[in-house]
């Protein structure tokens, strides 16, 4: 798989302590910033339906990249880490973040 032709996409389940103040401190600064990484956020909603298993948050999050290149330069950037350590440390009690390549039929074991 070409990391620079497959989008890729973040995806984030988390658990938010106030909604609010989550998307004041993180959400809005974090949107800004995935702007200047091509990013389009596709998902962002409280409303997830559980069809299987169990959920790990009540915040779910899917954002599409150009690229997975792009999507972990985002993750790993200087600029992020400010905001990544505000949602870990006083916005979320926990969460689970992936970063994930798009389908690629041509890529599919045979």
């Amino acid at each position: 798989m070409n990391h620079n032709s497959t989008p890729g996409y973040l995806i984030a389940q988390i658990d938010v302590k106030d909604y609010p103040e989550y998307i004041r401190r993180y959400g809005m600064p974090a949107n800004a910033l995935l702007q200047k990484y091509g990013a389009e956020p596709l998902v962002a909603s409280a409303a997830a339906q559980i069809v299987e298993g169990s959920a790990g948050g009540n915040w779910t999050v899917v954002i599409r990249f150009p690229s997975l290149a792009a999507a972990d330069a985002f993750y790993n950037s200087a600029e992020y880490q400010p905001l990544k350590s505000l949602r870990v440390n006083a916005l979320t009690n926990s969460g689970s973040i992936l970063i994930v390549g798009g389908f690629d039929a041509n890529a599919l074991p045979v």
